[in-house]
């Protein structure tokens, strides 16, 4: 996403006409996530990608539609939307899976992509917040629709509709930039932003246009830039850089931890963002309540002195997962340990995987990383794994909204 802000920052200190082109929102299988951006300026230049397949070429037509180009063939393409130049427009691409793969995509699916001719103002703010890895909400309007029915008829009777494109930035420490339309609405969208900025996963949200939770009138989606995961690894051993290395490929801020600095070295551990040195109970106590729902504790360590203190440490936090290597004798084993620690059964059930990982065979240090995290996966999307060729319904839950 940085590299688009940048691009069309430089085209406008250009004086270059341009237009972003923005996934909003994704139904079923989509290529990318809401927040996937593509800019195009007026001689043709592309920065990013919305699609992965041939749809590309039908948005750049679009956008330059929107530069007051000559109209482009776009039904074939399965596209709609508006048709007049200089205005945002939400485009709806859906293709069954036959059809995704004949026009290039991986997959069926449903996604909507708002082209704008005239990005935002607060794009300098963006940039700087991407660059500082701030956290923020863009909530985007990307439908509106009168609602002369609206309880809320009466008191709207003034108020404008926003515009499709409209947006807000919210950042972490609260700042508000750009606007909706109105006061009220702006008000209301960045309360509920904060909220879904809290949870790091984006949504699409429906009001009034004042902001009133009892009307559709006007469709906001919310993406998230967020921290990245964290991951915890506690034990300096040959699986911990096997679990470093692919936790890194899934975007997991990675720290390895383990009170024996002989063990404990940047060296042994190039792929981790951190290496440090510190009992695992000492180091939760320190960080622990910073841990939320997106991250991961993971144990390998086979000490009871080292592993135990460590699952206690560990369910103290808001972790979302939380797995413990050793065999099933050694499981069974420190469940009592803990349970003489005070902590019941079930929570261990209900919070501790152990032995860790999914039950795939695993041997090598390599293959157990994978084991781990697809168990870290299926349990953040609340999915009893196995595979998909002897399953029914949905390949995808409902995604989280997040760059």
């Amino acid at each position: 996403m940085i590299e688009v802000v940048d691009r069309v920052l430089r085209w406008r200190a250009e004086g270059k006409r341009y237009a972003l082109a923005t996934v909003v929102a994704v139904e079923g299988s989509g290529p990318r996530e809401p927040g996937a951006m593509m800019a195009v300026n007026e001689d043709g230049e592309v920065v990013g990608s919305v699609s992965g397949g041939c749809v590309e070429g039908a948005v750049v037509s679009e956008a330059l539609l929107r530069m007051d180009a000559p109209e482009p063939v776009l039904r074939s393409f399965g596209i709609l939307g508006t048709e007049t130049p200089r205005q945002a427009t939400t485009l709806a691409f859906g293709f069954s899976d036959d059809e995704a793969v004949a026009v290039g995509l991986t997959c069926g699916g449903t996604f909507h992509i708002l082209v704008q001719p005239e990005p935002p103002s607060y794009l300098d703010r963006l940039a700087m917040a991407l660059r500082e890895d701030a956290p923020f909400v863009i909530a985007t309007v990307y439908s509106v629709s009168a609602d002369l029915d609206s309880y809320f008829i009466d008191e709207n009777r003034d108020v404008a509709l926003p515009t499709v494109g409209s947006s807000i930035l919210i950042l972490g420490d609260g700042e508000v930039l750009g606007s909706l339309g109105n006061a009220d609405l702006d008000r209301v969208v960045a309360r509920d932003a904060a909220g879904v900025l809290q949870q790091a996963q984006g949504t699409r949200r429906e009001y009034g246009r004042r902001g009133q939770a009892r009307s559709r009138e006007v469709a906001v989606v919310m993406a998230v830039s967020a921290r990245p995961p964290k991951m915890l690894i506690f034990g300096a051993v040959d699986f911990s850089d096997a679990l470093a290395q692919a936790a890194k490929l899934l975007g997991y801020h990675v720290v390895v931890v383990d009170a024996r600095a002989i063990f404990a070295t940047k060296e042994r551990f190039p792929r981790a963002d951190e290496v440090v040195v510190a009992w695992p109970n000492d180091y939760l106590a320190k960080w622990g309540a910073s841990l939320a729902e997106r991250d991961a504790i993971c144990i390998l360590t086979h000490d009871p002195k080292f592993d135990v203190p460590a699952v206690e440490a560990a369910l103290a936090t808001q972790a979302g997962y939380v797995g413990v290597m050793g065999s099933r004798r050694t499981q069974a084993d420190r469940v009592n340990r803990l349970v003489a620690q005070g902590i019941t059964v079930e929570e261990i059930r209900q919070r501790v995987c152990g032995p860790i990982g999914l039950d795939i065979g695993a041997r090598t240090p390599q293959e157990t990383a994978v084991s781990i995290l697809a168990e870290i996966v299926a349990r953040r999307e609340r999915r009893r794994a196995g595979s998909l060729s002897e399953s029914v319904g949905p390949i995808h839950s409902e995604g989280a909204m997040t760059w």
